[in-house]
């Protein structure tokens, strides 16, 4: 049992998968395909800006010579689902200089690692851009594709190719590792790389900070939540009240109790005791 920084930080995730044969390795076990390369940026970024927002990669790299672009972002988000899709469109759309031709020079696969969970408690998602004929049948024509993982949900039903990487990144969570219950040398890399020794005072600076920011969007998250009920609850008590007020009115207005009268029981004006 050894003692590792866990991989729910990005500085710590950027760290093991900037490496390019941890990246390649990855990318084969996830999407079943051998790239090649020389560099993986990290907070990567296209200029000019694509779109209104400067969307940034976690982790992108590019195989020129398979022609394939492959992008890990690794922090979950209320709207991960359409922000990462969000993020492929972008890889995809950079490349299209001119009306002439809309088919991109490279394949994007995007791998998305959610390793605090998703409300869908799913291992695997993936979103497929494959057109299909009404019987599901698919046609060879967009290669595409988000892989959403959730390591939180790994389990013996989960596929080989995925499961000990999974494994992996989850039992890093809770600080803790033990290295003989992995068999693939380059998992051993990945601990070996996140011990708590091998972790610089600036990359624990950083853990810190994410921790904080973490704290904070969370006390922000409820803070929205606790006002939400409150406005909801006290905007169900006044529609409570309106209708007990124009129920009593409506019952004062069918014994024949004086207009007048209703009006200075209930508070209602003329308008609305005639509507009643």
């Amino acid at each position: 049992m050894i003692e590792v920084a866990p991989l729910r930080y990005g500085v710590i995730f950027k760290k093991v998968f900037s490496k390019p044969h941890i990246f390649t390795a990855f990318v084969k076990d996830m999407l079943g395909i051998e790239i090649k390369i020389d560099i993986v940026e990290t907070e990567k970024s296209f200029s000019p800006i694509v779109g209104s927002v400067d969307s940034r990669f976690d982790l992108f790299a590019q195989d020129k010579e398979n022609r394939l672009i492959v992008n890990i972002q690794h922090k979950r988000y209320e709207d991960h689902y359409d922000r990462f899709l969000h993020y492929h469109c972008v890889a995809l759309i950079e490349q299209i200089t001119s009306s002439a031709n809309y088919k991109p020079d490279m394949q994007v696969y995007t791998i998305v690692v959610l390793t605090s969970g998703d409300k869908h408690k799913t291992d695997v998602l993936i979103t497929d851009f494959s057109p299909k004929k009404l019987d599901g049948t698919r046609i060879a024509e967009i290669q595409h594709k988000i892989v959403y993982l959730c390591p939180k949900y790994v389990s013996d039903k989960t596929p080989k190719p995925y499961q000990e990487w999974l494994k992996a990144i989850n039992d890093s969570l809770d600080r803790q590792v033990e290295e003989s219950d992995y068999q693939n040398e380059v998992i051993q890399e990945v601990f070996s790389l996140i011990k708590k020794d091998k972790i610089s005072p600036q990359e624990c600076a950083r853990m810190k900070d994410e921790y904080s920011d973490e704290e904070y969007l969370q006390e922000q998250a409820q803070k929205a939540m606790k006002e939400g009920m409150e406005k909801g609850m006290k905007k169900g008590m006044e529609k409570g009240m309106e209708k007990g007020v124009s129920m009593v009115a409506k019952k004062m207005k069918e014994a024949q109790v004086a207009t007048e009268t209703i009006m200075e029981a209930t508070g209602l004006s003329i308008e609305q005791i005639e509507k009643l």
